[in-house]
Formats: structure tokens, C-alpha cells, sequence
């Protein structure tokens, strides 16, 4: 059977970062400038949801290895951010958990439970964050709006809300390592999940695929991205009557 491990696929992704940043012009360095602070408070919150609910379903290992913080430098995967900086999808570190220490109601649904709070965790702060741009908007005055402060701080705060929903809709993805396949996999049969288990490694491989061919994220994810970003601006409007 083909050998296809992580180090194999972190190697694959890092080829991938480098053939963007060669391409990388000034206006996009600026926006991965802008995009630094919202990276790192997606990363943080989204890797403590799972820590904080793996801990609250029984099992102490995220606490143990101090995990159980939003200080997104507990959290950060070297390959996950820079594809988040500059392909604008990406991951944490895995929190690791043990689903036999969690309280018995929990033992059947409690991985996917984990694995939900993730996606979760970012849909929610991007509804936070589009809330305080909505309310910067509605109350600063036009000349702090018209300044570079203002303008950079709403741009930072809006690319936030974008890459949280990104980060949340990418992690959805049923193909493994990502959140949704341990979502998922708990509605299939039990002949659909002893198949997905045995070909894991080639599911990496679609996964890859997906990011391999060019425009076919877009086509996949984007619809979904600016779907649920409209819907949070409506929310935003109905809630501060903008």
C-alpha cells in the first residue's frame, strides 16, 4: 500500500506556501500584514473550543498539555498558518484528546462533538467581530473612518470576520485530517467507516487534490464563504439597525 504520511503531506503543503510567496506582490504582502491578527485570534479560539469542549465532556488530556487557552501560540501549526497567511485556508495544531475519559453519555458522539466546536467557535467569532465593525461604523465619526488608523483597523477587523468563516467552512470538509471527517463520520454506517479508516491515506490525497488544481477551492468554497458572510451582514443590520 502507498506510504503517504504527514511529514509527505506537510512537505506537499510547504511547496504549495512557497509557490505563493514567490508570486506574492506588494498589495498581497499588505493584506497578509492586515490578516496577521485575525489568523492568530481564529487559531487560538478555534483550537481552545475543541480543548474546552474535550474537557468539559471528561477528558482532562487538553489541560494537561496546556491547551485549555485561546494564547494562539500554544496552538499554532507552523504549515497550518502559513497556508493561512497565504493561501487563506489553513489549521492549528491538533489538540489531542481521549475519548475513552469521556463521561460515558459522551463516548459515542463526544469526537465529533470536539470536532464540531471548532467550525463552531469561528462562525460565532466572525458574528462577534461583524458586530463590532457594524458598531465602529455606526458610531465613530467619518474622519477617524477616512484616516489610515480607522481604515486599517476596519480592514483587519473585516478580513478577520472573512477568514474566521473561511476557517470554519474549510474544517467542515468531510476528508481527513480535517474536522468534518470526524463530524461526519458519525452518521455513516459502520461498513462506510471501516473503509474510510482503512483508506485514510488516500482521502489525504483527494484532500491535496483539492487544493492542487487550481481555481477548484474557489469553485468549492467560496460560494459557501460569501453566503454565510452576506447572512452574518444581515444579521448585523437587523441587530443595529444600520
Amino acid at each position: 500500500m502507498f506510504n503517504f504520511d504527514r511529514r509527505t503531506f506537510y512537505i506537499i503543503l510547504a511547496i504549495i506556501v512557497v509557490i505563493n510567496l514567490i508570486s506574492l506582490s506588494a498589495g498581497g504582502l499588505v493584506r497578509i500584514l492586515l490578516t496577521i491578527p485575525g489568523v492568530l485570534l481564529a487559531i487560538g479560539i478555534h483550537e481552545f473550543a475543541h480543548a474546552f469542549v474535550a474537557y468539559k465532556l471528561g477528558d482532562d488530556t487538553p489541560l494537561r498539555q496546556g491547551r485549555l487557552s485561546i494564547d494562539p501560540l500554544k496552538h499554532i501549526d507552523p504549515i497550518g498558518i502559513l497556508m493561512l497567511l497565504f493561501v487563506g485556508i489553513g489549521w492549528g495544531k491538533p489538540v489531542e484528546i481521549n475519548s475513552n475519559n469521556f463521561k460515558e453519555k459522551y463516548r459515542t458522539n463526544g469526537e465529533a462533538l470536539v470536532a464540531l466546536a471548532g467550525p463552531v467557535s469561528n462562525f460565532v467569532l466572525s458574528l462577534v467581530l461583524a458586530l463590532i465593525l457594524g458598531l465602529m461604523i455606526k458610531l465613530a465619526n467619518a474622519s477617524f473612518i477616512a484616516s489610515t488608523v480607522g481604515s486599517v483597523i476596519l480592514t483587519m477587523i473585516k478580513y478577520a470576520v472573512v477568514l474566521n468563516i473561511g476557517l470554519g467552512v474549510f474544517n467542515l470538509i468531510p476528508l481527513p485530517p480535517l474536522d468534518g471527517s470526524k463530524i461526519f463520520i458519525r452518521f455513516m454506517p459502520y461498513y462506510v467507516r471501516n473503509w474510510i479508516y482503512n483508506h485514510e491515506q488516500w482521502l489525504y490525497i483527494a484532500f491535496l487534490i483539492i487544493w492542487l488544481i487550481p481555481g477548484l477551492t474557489s469553485v468549492i468554497i467560496s460560494p459557501i464563504i460569501n453566503a454565510i458572510y452576506k447572512l452574518i451582514i444581515k444579521v448585523v443590520y437587523l441587530i443595529l439597525q444600520l
